[in-house]
């Protein structure tokens, strides 16, 4: 579950530390005094969208954290470990930050990381279903992806896309294949030439870099050995000779520095000056053994860069980019090579389609029985939400092979007795559609493994005794899991276990918003206030009271 949010410079926010509860919990408050704005900062943190008018103004960067309880085992814990984020502590902590240029950093258990990541932790923490979620079910993308949610079937239409598009990869080459056949026999004969030629050249980068090294130190060999045998001459020959007169001069200095210790610094230097002059000496020597003038071997050095640097002009590139060029022909040859034959392609083809039919098969199975389940239930939720006698059916109709399946999933639903079940998006009038995607999303949410569901303002459009039962519905789901609701119904309020007043307050010519955690009485005179707005009574107070005894 969801233990704390901390929120820093967000909107209207300018600080905020919440230490969240167990069970449904409700966050009321007058309108525009910033509920939802909460649920945008953990939205934030859950990697959701990002921009710079997050930022209260003024303020360098908007700054959230949020740490939820980590399960001791679980898919989250794997993939923590998976990626090598810390995991040890029983908690993840998601942390977010915008600047003021609109820049986003994300960190999980203050491990840097993208905010792919940070979403993908996300989505095993919570679940967030916004004012106009019920919208999104009008979609057909989002009714099948909801009926394979409830289904517990995600990774089976993951793999059943997947092999579709393998099998529409190899469908393609096939008649690639059969219509460009002379082509691509004239162009795999070029490749192979191309490639014969450079092989031929037998070319690497770093051959390259030694070779123009050698033909350096060859081009110059007359000038490297005069300098060398002049150095070499005036290190080591004779008696002015360098390494002798700093020897020398060095025991000098060693038998004074016996009678006076200020010389110790200079004999010191002098010694390391003296060894140092002999280990020139010696290096020089030895390289001066392998230095020889060899016209022959600078010729051959001469002849194989000019040989590179030919093919680099015929090939347009530079010497240093002619083993990636041969990479890539290899690369078109090998693609041209596997495409050169139809009949092979097509049995490719054929054990494509078949891995996709089980596939599709298998994701078949899950789906049916699902949509009855899931059509039975929403139908019940529509006999308590003012619709008696309603129906709701997730229809599977078959359909050519797709990325989804082999069968469309479609919502239907009947919001009067005696009328056709059609298609959800022609028939729900708004109030309706509010009511049956709040159904939708209370249902396909009890069986999810989210341990935090979120729901802001879905009960829009409702009121009166459906409001009732949504807040028992909230509530019923709060047992089992962490429920957080904003809303502006006092009935859906009255059930929560907990309850949050959202107000705004002015400060220093700002207007910011503030959390208040309502004890007893709080609830009943928020309760109040949501029943009778601006003029509260004892009537209105008796009421409050009376919603709050009937949890």
């Amino acid at each position: 579950m969801l233990r704390s949010l901390t929120i820093r410079d967000f909107v209207i926010v300018d600080r905020l530390e919440l230490e969240f509860q167990a069970g449904f919990g409700a966050l009321t408050g007058e309108t525009g005094a910033g509920k939802s704005i909460l649920l945008d900062a953990l939205g934030l943190a859950l990697g959701g969208r990002g921009e710079a008018a997050m930022v209260r103004a003024g303020r360098e960067r908007a700054d959230v954290a949020a740490e939820f309880d980590l399960p001791a085992e679980g898919s989250l814990l794997a993939w923590l470990r998976e990626q090598d984020l810390p995991s040890d502590e029983g908690v993840v902590i998601l942390r977010r930050t915008i600047d003021a240029g609109g820049r986003s950093r994300a960190w999980i258990n203050g491990s840097t990381v993208t905010l792919a990541q940070l979403r993908a932790a996300g989505e095993w923490l919570a679940d967030i279903h916004g004012q106009h979620a019920h919208h999104a079910l009008l979609r057909a993308d989002a009714q099948r992806a909801l009926l394979d949610a409830y289904a517990g079937a995600v990774d089976v239409a993951a793999e059943v896309g997947g092999l579709h598009r393998e099998w529409q990869r190899l469908v393609r080459l096939r008649r690639e294949a059969e219509a460009d056949s002379a082509s691509s026999e004239r162009e795999r004969e070029l490749l192979a030439w191309q490639l014969r030629e450079l092989d031929e050249l037998g070319f690497d980068a770093g051959e390259w870099e030694e070779t123009n090294l050698e033909h350096s130190r060859l081009s110059h060999a007359a000038g490297l050995i005069e300098g060398a045998d002049e150095t070499l001459a005036a290190l080591g020959e004779g008696d002015m000779a360098v390494c002798s007169i700093l020897r020398h001069l060095d025991s000098r200095m060693a038998a004074l520095a016996d009678y006076d210790a200020g010389l110790a610094d200079v004999r010191e230097l002098l010694s390391a000056a003296a060894i140092q002059a002999d280990e020139a000496l010696h290096a020089l020597r030895r390289y001066r053994d392998r230095l020889d003038l060899d016209p022959q071997r600078l010729a051959e050095v001469e002849q194989r860069i000019a040989a590179v640097m030919d093919m680099a002009r015929k090939y347009r590139v530079a010497p240093e980019q002619l083993p990636e060029l041969r990479e890539q022909w290899a690369a078109r040859l090998a693609t041209l090579e596997a495409t050169a034959d139809p009949q092979r392609l097509a049995q490719e083809e054929g054990a494509a389609r078949a891995a996709f039919d089980a596939a599709a098969a298998r994701l078949s199975a899950m789906r049916a029985p699902a949509a009855r389940r899931l059509s039975d239930e929403i139908t019940d939720a529509m006999q308590t939400l003012a619709m008696t006698g309603g129906r709701f059916e997730v229809a599977l109709e078959s359909c050519d092979a797709a990325p989804g399946g082999v069968e469309t999933v479609e919502f239907r639903v009947a919001a009067n007795p005696g009328q056709a079940l059609r298609s959800m998006a022609k028939v729900a009038s708004g109030g309706e559609l509010s009511r049956i995607g709040l159904a939708i999303q209370v249902m396909s949410s009890r069986d999810s493994a989210v341990p935090t569901l979120i729901f802001d303002e879905v009960d829009v459009g409702i009121g009166g005794r459906v409001a009732e039962i949504v807040g028992k519905l909230l509530g019923r789901l709060g047992k089992d899991r962490q429920v957080l609701c904003v809303t502006h119904l006092p009935q859906v309020a009255a059930c929560a276990d907990w309850q949050w007043r959202i107000a705004k307050r002015e400060q220093a010519g700002e207007t910011l918003s503030e959390v208040l955690a309502l004890d007893g009485e709080g609830r009943l005179e928020e309760i109040a206030r949501m029943l009778g707005g601006v003029s509260i009574t004892a009537t209105t107070r008796e009421h409050a009271a009376e919603m709050l005894g009937q949890r």
